[in-house]
């Protein structure tokens, strides 16, 4: 199963040099990297991502991801992905572009669908 990263592209550009993303602010503070599911990205883009551009969607196998990959509750008591060590950038199946349509909402892209 996919999971999904929703990550500032200078954020992952910065983890490529780095060989893993240890997470964004609210990750850190948090103490995990937060995912979403296919199902979830689009209100987490909504949610905490509404008008912003610069995004990317990091598609990650979450059977790889071993013991460090908890479900918890969050919205509403939805169990959500979350990783507690950094990702390695090698774990990334797909990166892909979550641009603006005119709207300011996200474009997800046909695969996630």
């Amino acid at each position: 199963m996919l999971i999904y990263k929703i990550c500032d592209t200078a954020l992952w550009e910065t983890a490529r040099n780095a060989g893993e993303l240890a997470g964004a602010p609210i990750d850190l503070a948090d103490g995990y990297i937060h995912f979403s599911t296919a199902e979830q990205a689009r209100e987490t883009a909504a949610k905490h991502f509404s008008g912003q551009s610069g995004l990317l969607l990091i598609a990650v196998e979450a059977d790889g991801l071993g013991d460090a990959l908890k479900w918890e509750p969050s919205r509403g008591g939805a169990l959500f992905p979350h990783l507690y060590r950094p990702l390695r950038v090698d774990e990334a199946v797909s990166v892909e572009s979550l641009p603006l349509d005119a709207n300011g909402g996200h474009v997800f892209p046909e695969s996630l669908t």
